[in-house]
């Protein structure tokens, strides 16, 4: 397994894996951090490529654990927009600077984070948000287009998503299956560009085992909260991980 022989490749492999399965359980938007912290040791467009596979198992889990549970609504606004996004960031991979997406989607992923635990301070009640489909549309964009050049998707999804309150279940199972649509229609962009190479494809099988019992600890721990206090932790995550998008991009 040559790109995991380094140790502290391989260190930063399993963080990065046991992220992604907390946010496949149900921890949303934290799954961002993934990327940039392998890209730490590798080539960001490697650290991608591995993953991807690894994210595509997780999906498997995620989307079987909340098959029941999820609004087919949201998904059908969103979908389309992804679609977009995810083929305006595989024309333009080579224009846009990943550290200045980073730094973009850090600051607003900041400022959501801090104006939603602002309004709900002291346990108030804020009504949901009836935003228009089209709305979603443009997010589902905004969720292609930073999911295909980092993994990032999260944000953008949960901005739109998370002020609707919705039950926690249906919450993450929407975000369940929207994300796992939108890997495999990232998959053709990735055959094309080459990423996916003997040592990538082995690295990640490698990464399989960890990346399941990793989703269903999520998935474990997300069915024992209450949605206030999961929303409240959504928004608590999404202020540290704007905080780290900005140092990474930075």
């Amino acid at each position: 397994m040559e790109l995991l022989s380094d140790p502290m490749t391989l260190v930063l492999a399993v963080i990065a894996v046991v992220i992604l399965g907390l946010a496949k359980g149900g921890f949303s938007g934290l799954g961002a951090l993934a990327t940039p912290l392998l890209a730490l040791s590798l080539p960001p467009v490697t650290a991608a490529a591995v993953l991807l596979p690894v994210l595509m198992v997780q999906d498997v889990v995620s989307v079987w654990s909340y098959r029941k549970t999820w609004d087919g609504w949201i998904v059908g606004w969103m979908l389309p927009g992804a679609v977009a996004g995810i083929a305006l960031a595989a024309g333009l991979a080579a224009a846009v600077p990943e550290e200045r997406l980073l730094v973009v989607l850090g600051i607003i992923t900041l400022a959501f984070g801090i104006y939603r635990l602002w309004i709900e301070r002291g346990g108030r009640i804020v009504a949901a948000s009836s935003s228009p489909g089209w709305v979603g549309t443009l997010f589902g964009v905004a969720m292609g287009f930073t999911s295909q050049i980092a993994h990032a998707g999260g944000p953008p999804f949960q901005m739109w998503v998370t002020p609707r309150r919705l039950p926690h279940e249906v919450f993450v199972g929407t975000s369940s299956l929207t994300f796992a649509a939108v890997n495999w229609m990232k998959v053709p962009s990735y055959v094309l560009l080459g990423s996916f190479d003997r040592q990538v494809l082995e690295a990640a099988a490698l990464l399989f085992p960890l990346a399941i019992v990793a989703t269903l600890v999520g998935v474990w721990l997300v069915r024992r909260m209450d949605t206030a206090r999961f929303y409240t932790l959504i928004y608590l995550l999404m202020v540290a991980l704007g905080l780290r998008l900005i140092v990474q991009g930075l």
